[in-house]
């Protein structure tokens, strides 16, 4: 029977008195996360979880991406123990589970259904098969585009377009003088922001980061080739001020009908297709992510996770609502209030099972091909010592990421000519990676 906070408190008081007051104690969560759609919906509907759980209290901190990486980055690094549960992602998770950060999750549930997580996804979170956090959701990037807008033209997406077939179907659908224009992409500066972008245009250009002696790699034909496009593609053809746009303005702009075309996380999907949120949900498509000389690398792999830091005081309590936060169950309730295509995509077998989901889902095909087909052990052309399709999993990569982003954010604004800033970057790099100790004297 559920019971008011008044009378909780009342009984925790009288627990104490008698020597049980541990079993009825309040407790509460502290949760750092991103202010994606998925977690936002995840917010609202816990109260669900707090109704069935009326000891446990929420406390949300809900931040941009950036935002909260330097938060939990400081936080967990310094065993401030401010979060009971964050949210990280495939980089986090394997080098802050080495170190001891997480709590290994083990001992689940008998509903939770471990073995129907996707094994590449689990693999991610993963140190020595144990699992360090739970997928929340996980996300290829695709390509999105208006349908009605490439039928007026006459034009024809095909199923696995090129970047130089994306550029000129940018050049011929981009009217600002509509409000339409050609393209959207990630302009904002973060390693997992426009960062992330780039290296898989990068990639398909045959590049990769590092050799395989870790020499930086950035002042390259392929670096230069990939940039210069990215530069000059969302400059001509994208909306104003491009390097102020993330995932979520970028979501904002194609949602309101202003963008002929978007390459992004394949989460969007649910977005995009949604009418309560779009202005033409009936006329969006789908393929893959553009590619160039090479398919390898041209689609990222990504799992946004929810895991207990070990500085937390309340690791059941945590285990036991990341637990619920990630199930089959809750699954159901998101389809159940928002509809079966809402529900988190890409980290459960049984999603992709459900033939239900799969009829009405538009994009559900090919965010599965996108996970499948990503591979962090192998995700350049070139060999590379590093695992990671977007990002390279090492602790220095966060502030090469960062550094990186913020000077191809420059160059979007007209700050910076691309040659001169990967010719600087590159030996930036390298200095970061000898004083790391990645070069042997």
């Amino acid at each position: 029977m559920k019971r008011s906070l008044s009378t909780s408190t009342a009984l925790v008081g009288l627990g104490l008195l008698l020597g049980s007051g541990s079993a009825l104690a309040a407790t509460t969560l502290t949760i750092g996360t991103v202010n994606n759609g998925d977690m936002v919906r995840m917010q609202k509907l816990a109260k669900t979880y707090t109704d069935q759980h009326p000891d446990v209290e929420l406390r949300w901190v809900v931040l941009e991406e950036n935002t909260l990486r330097q938060r939990l980055t400081t936080d967990i690094t310094t065993g401030g123990g401010q979060f009971d549960i964050i949210t990280i992602g495939a980089y986090e998770a394997p080098m802050w589970g080495r170190k001891n950060w997480l709590m290994p999750l083990e001992k689940f549930s008998p509903t939770y259904d471990v073995d129907d997580l996707m094994p590449n996804v689990r693999k991610q979170l993963s140190v020595d098969g144990k699992l360090q956090a739970l997928p929340f959701y996980s996300e290829g990037s695709i390509t999105y585009y208006r349908t009605d807008l490439f039928a007026a033209k006459g034009l024809k997406m095909p199923a696995e377009p090129t970047w130089a077939e994306v550029r000129g179907f940018a050049e011929k659908l981009h009217d600002p003088s509509k409000n339409v224009y050609g393209i959207c992409l990630r302009g904002k500066a973060g390693w997992g922001e426009n960062t992330a972008l780039v290296t898989t245009i990068v990639n398909t250009y045959g590049g990769r980061w590092f050799d395989e002696k870790w020499e930086p790699q950035l002042d390259t034909p392929e670096w230069h080739q990939a940039v210069s496009f990215y530069v000059d593609l969302l400059s001509r053809f994208g909306p104003p001020g491009p390097s102020s746009n993330g995932f979520n303005e970028n979501l904002t702009l194609f949602n309101a009908g202003k963008c002929a075309m978007w390459v992004d996380a394949s989460v969007a999907g649910a977005f995009v297709t949604d009418k309560t949120q779009r202005q033409v949900p009936d006329k969006v498509g789908f393929v893959k992510a553009p590619r160039n000389v090479t398919p390898k690398g041209s689609s990222w792999l990504w799992t946004w996770a929810l895991a207990v830091p070990t500085s937390s005081k309340q690791q059941q309590a945590a285990f036991d609502f990341i637990q619920w936060a990630t199930s089959k169950e809750y699954g159901a309730l998101v389809a159940k209030n928002h509809g079966i295509s809402a529900i988190p995509p890409g980290t459960r077998l049984s999603t992709y099972a459900n033939a239900e989901y799969m009829k009405n889902t538009p994009f559900a095909r090919i965010t599965q091909e996108a996970l499948q087909t990503a591979n962090p052990d192998s995700p350049t052309l070139k060999p590379v010592p590093y695992t990671g399709v977007q990002f390279v999993t090492i602790p220095e990569f966060q502030a090469i990421g960062t550094l990186v982003g913020k000077s191809l954010s420059g160059a979007l604004a007209g700050n910076a000519k691309v040659d001169a800033e990967l010719k600087s970057l590159n030996e930036q790099v390298q200095r970061i990676m000898k004083r790391a100790g990645y070069y042997k004297k």
